[in-house]
């Protein structure tokens, strides 16, 4: 078991933010990555859906022989990770909006949330928001458009630009200083976020923080992996695998589903 795979899935390419936290914290690790393009954008189906689409991907990672599993996504995490929990037999990861880190380190009491329609509406980031949210203003953000342009391989230009602006002007008169990226997705923008924002509002979102939990978690369970081989890292897709390529600098081969 302990040599087994690290599994991972995301509503396409936007969990590789993840897996590159996990992975440099964790190069020992044997790691599987699902993109699962054919269902994005996860942020605009409903709850049964999301559940069904979380259980086709966790069966596949486990039929791969998967220790752990990374739901690299914060909308299938909100909808479907309690479920996922009570279903199966092993660890899971979950990932949330990192209000919590924002709300305790504002200075201006006022935080902004840029996420998908499907984590903002969810119970548990209502649940994350009033126990963390108490003292703060947060300024909530679909920031609808962005993911379907990020799964097409565009980071960068006038459409990402004008969606940003339409959607951060409303926190920017709030007078944020924090900025919660609540989609796996969204830190591939981050340099087209920068040019909008100010160069005093924090940007933050938690890859590093799922990858320490993913490295207590698996000495916890007594799952670290003890091999000396070279670790393997495998990336399937059920989308244009042209764009993860692309995404991982041509270093690894990506499988088909």
């Amino acid at each position: 078991m302990k040599n087994n795979s690290i599994g991972f899935f995301d509503s396409g390419i936007g969990g590789i933010t993840i897996w590159e936290s996990v992975n440099r914290l964790l190069p020992n690790e044997n790691t599987i990555y699902l993109a699962d393009s054919k269902n994005s954008p996860y942020g605009k189906k409903p709850n049964d859906e999301l559940i069904n689409i979380s259980k086709e991907n966790v069966e596949f990672l486990i039929n791969k022989k998967c220790k752990l599993i990374v739901v690299a996504c914060n909308t299938a995490t909100t909808n479907s990770i309690n479920f996922l929990r009570k279903s199966y037999n092993l660890p899971f990861i979950g990932i949330e909006p990192a209000i919590k880190p924002a709300a305790l380190n504002t200075k201006t009491g006022k935080i902004g949330v840029l996420a998908t329609k499907g984590t903002l509406g969810s119970s548990l980031f209502e649940k994350t928001s009033n126990i963390h949210g108490q003292n703060v203003k947060i300024i909530e953000q679909h920031g609808l458009g962005l993911v379907e342009l990020i799964e097409k391989g565009i980071y960068s230009g006038s459409k990402i630009d004008s969606l940003l602006k339409e959607y951060l002007n409303p926190m920017l008169e709030n007078n944020i200083d924090k900025l919660v990226l609540g989609c796996t997705h969204y830190p591939l923008i981050k340099e087209s976020i920068k040019k909008i924002i100010n160069e005093s509002i924090n940007i933050i979102e938690c890859s590093e923080a799922v990858a320490l939990q993913t490295e207590r978690v698996l000495i916890k369970s007594n799952l670290i992996n003890s091999g000396t081989e070279k670790s393997k890292k495998l990336f399937y897709t059920n989308g244009d695998k042209n764009i993860l390529n692309s995404l991982l600098n041509n270093k690894f081969e990506i499988l088909m589903v």
